[in-house]
């Protein structure tokens, strides 16, 4: 399990807020924490612990007014390491290249794909062509409704129709390097995983996945590492303590970090 370290940029600041929370109207989500730090002090950070693969995400649509502060903090987070984090938010096949460009290695797309519900296999396979499949990470993020999972877009606000399952998971995998996968009910509460989900994620496995959502305890972490086979990377947001929350940095990279507990 590697540990994915995150920069969520809402409103031009660096914070974390309640995934489920997060209204385009108003550009309002419930905030657990704003940092006074820039996106750039915390890719410095991860950069100097060598940390690889963390998300920038960018939670303002590009019609907000607010977009452009929260752009330009993520393209000063990109400068600061480049090579060494994934860029997210409104990304489509017209501006993935600018972020790649700007040092991105991976664009992450969620929206753009799943339009009106449904997998826009054309948007995919033009993206496909102008980022390249080993540039491409897709955003599955998820919540529940009735007993399943439904991948959700427009900053998680939107139910699709597409159930997250292992039969979706192997049609995606051909177009991207990697999954990343928030679990919007838990997101940003830090009361628990969602152990249905993590216990299907890591039965397949068969390409990066970066879980996020609920872990606020390292028992969390270990519930986590268990019903995922070792297999899922994991990113803490709202509990760690440079985000204002109880679980210290360092240690959770040790514990990501070792093979057994």
């Amino acid at each position: 399990m590697e540990f994915r370290p995150c920069i969520d940029i809402h409103n031009g600041k660096v914070k974390q807020i309640i995934g489920g929370s997060l209204k385009d109207q108003g550009d309002r989500a419930v905030e657990n924490f704003v940092s006074e730090q820039d996106g750039a002090f915390f890719a410095e950070l991860y950069r100097k612990y060598g940390l690889k693969g963390g998300h920038i995400i960018l939670l303002n649509p590009a019609d907000s007014p607010w977009y452009e502060a929260t752009k330009a903090q993520a393209m000063k987070a990109l400068a600061a390491y480049p090579g060494g984090m994934q860029a997210g938010g409104g990304i489509h096949a017209e501006n993935a290249a600018e972020f790649l460009d700007a040092g991105a290695s991976h664009v992450i797309v969620t929206s753009y794909v799943f339009r009106d519900g449904a997998i826009y296999y054309e948007n995919l396979e033009k993206l496909q062509k102008e980022a390249g499949k080993e540039h491409l990470v897709l955003d599955l993020s998820c919540r529940k409704r009735g007993e399943d999972y439904y991948i959700v877009t427009d900053r998680w606000q939107k139910f699709t129709a597409e159930k997250l399952s292992e039969s979706l998971l192997e049609q995606l995998s051909g177009y991207a390097d990697e999954f990343l996968i928030h679990a919007v009910d838990v997101e940003g509460k830090a009361q628990g995983i969602e152990t249905e989900l993590a216990k299907m994620l890591g039965g397949w496995g068969k390409i990066p996945i970066t879980y996020a959502g609920g872990v606020g305890s390292f028992s969390d972490l270990e519930q986590l590492k268990v019903l995922g086979q070792n297999r899922l990377n994991v990113t803490i947001g709202s509990a760690l303590d440079l985000f204002g929350g109880g679980m210290a940095f360092e240690e959770v990279l040790k514990f990501c970090s070792k093979e057994e507990h």
